[in-house]
């Protein structure tokens, strides 16, 4: 079978090559492919007259190294199949973040046969003066995501390249630690031309020399930092409901929390409808505050935990999103919701519901409830098709609540008022609006200007009560105007 041998060259200069690995590099009846010439020992076996071809005219292909590191992967193949047995160099160790390794490994095309090299790890560890015990982690500075970082560890980068990749770094570095925060850029670590340069994290792409034996090691920040990471969040509230923690949060339950979860979700749609960013990072954070405390009394109590609530909202997102994590093609967004609902009612189904109604919760407010099962049954075809023929429905309500108060009759009067107010959602439904929202704004509305009222009658040092409603007109017409200028109340 044709085969691939893959040695290494080591993280320094030729020095630090066993005997073996320096006989295998220069050995002539085997042709030697080398990833990159930009490397000491190639620098050095160059002027000894080494033989070899370099993939380095690859690397201006592509702007994406995986797209770089594929096709030399499949040169190799090519190359092996052609010659029968090839040899290729890579610098460090093959198995250290040496990604055309990785791909060598995965297909079956040709035999990989792995003679080892020098791992520059322990002169990293010696040149930074850390100890991996501690917690490490150790990350390719092209292929990473700031999701992955562990910052409470030791954090090294290697391949830091070129100026392009280590500004990459420090940006997404910058999402999380301060400008300041010291790191170490290590270059050559262990060779004869080792330079450990301390910098300020601002710096990194700014005043070093880089190159392919460069790397960065980023020290460990106390978890008490992370106040805008997850994992302190968790701990904050675990911590609140602990032995050792608040007394009120302690003694909450699911049922205790019940109004704070609606309170909460009132006030951001308040911050949302004043365009208030800070006010919504506010109120969005009271929101999570709410799952946080339901997740941790559910793990206190065995039952669940944040994680299981997270796993179920992520399934379900994949799982009703088939137009994108999935082969289902889309036109637009009224298929989207089609096929939102069409999953969601197999879903439910499972659970046999024995009316389509008992999709809708029983703690919803009276508008949400009415503007539910209006929606439901629409999903049928049990709905208004015209708006004109809304408008004649509600006209029909509004004689029938006459005739209920023309008769005195409370329980009468009641039931027409209810069926007037559930005409009226169904023409604001038919509009796409909210009614619970829509009457929440209008609400809002008259505070503002009934405020203003009760503000302008108290400068003037009158009494509200006794003021004309032929005054009290002309100052609400007055609050109407400022509202409708700018002015602010």
């Amino acid at each position: 079978m044709n085969q691939i041998e893959v040695v290494g060259l080591g993280a320094g200069d030729v020095d630090q090559l066993s005997l073996g690995i320096y006989r295998k590099i220069t050995e002539a009846e085997i042709p030697l492919f080398v990833r990159t010439e930009d490397h000491p020992v190639i620098q050095t076996l160059q002027k000894e007259g080494l033989e070899y071809q370099t993939f380095d005219s690859v690397y201006q292909l592509y702007d994406q190294f995986d797209l770089v590191y594929q096709e030399i992967v499949g040169q190799l193949i090519e190359k092996a199949k052609e010659l029968g047995e090839i040899r290729y160099a890579v610098p460090g160790h093959p198995m250290l973040a040496e990604r055309t390794v990785q791909l060598l490994l995965e297909q079956e095309e040709v035999e990989i046969k792995i003679i080892g090299g020098q791992s520059y790890l322990d002169d990293l560890f010696t040149a930074t003066a850390i100890d991996p015990i501690g917690g490490f982690q150790f990350l390719d500075a092209t292929s990473f995501e700031r999701a992955q970082i562990d910052y409470t560890s030791h954090l090294i980068f290697c391949q830091v390249y070129d100026q392009m990749i280590a500004s990459e770094v420090k940006l997404t570095l910058l999402e999380d630690l301060p400008p300041e925060h010291p790191i170490l850029v290590v270059e050559a670590a262990g060779s004869s031309v080792e330079q450990i340069n301390p910098i300020p994290l601002v710096e990194l792409d700014q005043s070093v020399h880089l190159s392919n034996l460069t790397s960065v090691y980023v020290k460990p920040i106390e978890k008490e930092s992370l106040t805008h990471q997850f994992n302190r969040l968790r701990e904050v509230i675990a911590t609140l409901r602990g032995p050792n923690g608040c007394p009120w949060d302690q003694k909450q339950t699911h049922e205790s929390l019940r109004p704070y979860l609606i309170e909460e979700a009132y006030e951001l749609i308040d911050a949302i409808n004043e365009e208030d960013d800070f006010h919504i990072i506010e109120e969005l954070g009271d929101v999570l505050l709410q799952v946080m405390l339901h997740s941790q009394i559910g793990a206190d109590n065995g039952y669940f935990t944040i994680d299981d609530v997270i796993q179920s909202l992520v399934e379900k997102m994949i799982r009703r999103h088939p137009h994108v994590f999935g082969d289902v093609e889309v036109n637009d967004a009224e298929a989207v919701i089609a096929n939102w609902q069409a999953i969601k009612a197999e879903e439910q189904g499972e659970k046999r519901m024995i009316s389509m109604l008992d999709r809708i919760p029983k703690s919803a407010s009276t508008l949400v409830e009415a503007d539910a099962l209006q929606k439901e049954a629409a999903k049928v075809g049990f709905d208004w098709q015209d708006p004109q023929a809304i408008y004649l429905k509600i006209e029909e309500e509004l004689v029938e609540v006459r005739e209920a108060v023309k008769g005195g009759q409370v329980k009468e009067i009641e039931e027409e008022l209810g069926d007037l107010l559930f005409s009226i959602i169904n023409l604001a439904r038919h509009y796409k609006v909210n009614s619970d929202l829509a009457l929440r704004q209008t609400n809002k509305k008259f505070t503002q200007r009934f405020q203003y009222i009760e503000q302008k009658l108290s400068k003037q040092g009158q009494d509200l009560t006794k003021v004309s409603l032929k005054e009290l007109d002309k100052l609400w017409e007055e609050a109407k105007k400022m509202k409708s200028n700018g002015g602010g109340h």
